[in-house]
């Protein structure tokens, strides 16, 4: 079971929604959020944060070290901002924050044809999708260079 968790960024004009992967951690292992109308300046520890195209998230490392020691047998000195992001402990929802809400016109246009013409329907939407890493590669998004 995985646990969702939204997290208001420290300027307070938006907001990202978290995934949780496996419970192996909780809301409170994501510290601050700094969207990129708050993150400018912001001193970037590598240790407890990450960068990921203006947004800002920083960890409480204490906590995350703790539920690595406990439910994943690791030393505290492998757990850091990268491992929790990168491994999915504690990263975004989807691609980046804002993500279903950018693309959902484009892909209910495509879903529509499922019905019409299942096989063109296949081969859009995979092509949709591959194209969409690729831009998000592009523009730098975290989660898509790890995909």
């Amino acid at each position: 079971m995985c646990v969702e968790v939204k997290k208001q960024c420290e300027c307070g004009k938006k907001e990202a929604q978290f995934h949780l992967r496996d419970n192996i951690m909780d809301s409170e292992v994501i510290d601050r959020l700094f969207c990129p109308s708050c993150s400018p300046g912001k001193p970037l520890n590598h240790e407890s944060m990450i960068e990921d195209n203006g947004w800002i998230i920083e960890y409480d490392l204490t906590l995350a070290r703790m539920y690595g020691i406990s439910k994943l047998s690791m030393s505290a000195e492998q757990m850091n901002a990268a491992f929790i992001f990168d491994q999915g402990y504690a990263t975004w929802r989807e691609m980046y924050p804002g993500e279903t809400e950018d693309i959902a016109g484009e892909r209910e246009k495509i879903i529509a044809k499922k019905d019409e013409n299942p096989q063109q329907y296949l081969q859009e939407i995979n092509a949709w999708a591959i194209t969409r890493i690729n831009q998000l590669k592009a523009e730098g998004w975290r989660k898509a260079r790890l995909a």
